[in-house]
């Protein structure tokens, strides 16, 4: 039994680890029916509202402007299938609503993670049949 277990760990360090999508494209397929112009739309709308909420974070002076801004970039997130983002907004409101003060690293990773996602839509969109 030790031989075997042994020999699943090797395989299983050995496998290929596959590079996470900021988005997650059959989630996003789902939710449009497999529609592509209705996925690029909301591609398109989910851009926007990345660049104005959490620009909007970034500028955030109130408990209330913070929980506002992480709260619509969560439920963004989660809806078209980017769950890095919605995970780390998630942490960052459960932090605010715990009483805690929001780490500026922790506006740093979300905005990298931010970062990539858009860059990830503009590749998409750039290739996408017009």
């Amino acid at each position: 039994m030790a031989q075997t277990s042994a020999a699943v760990d090797q395989t299983e360090s050995r496998a290929p680890t596959r590079p996470e999508r900021p988005i997650d494209l059959v989630h996003l397929a789902k939710q449009c029916m497999g529609d592509a112009r209705l996925e690029q739309e909301i591609l398109r709308l989910y851009d926007t509202t990345l660049k104005t909420y959490f620009g909007r974070l970034q500028l955030a002076a109130s408990y209330d402007d913070l929980t506002l801004n992480i709260h619509s970039i969560k439920g963004a997130s989660d809806g078209v299938g980017a769950f890095a983002i919605a995970n780390l907004a998630r942490a960052a409101e459960t932090e605010l609503q715990a009483g805690r003060p929001l780490a500026p690293e922790r506006i740093d990773d979300l905005g990298l993670a931010v970062e990539e996602a858009r860059a990830f839509i503009a590749r998409l969109l750039d290739n996408a049949p017009a």
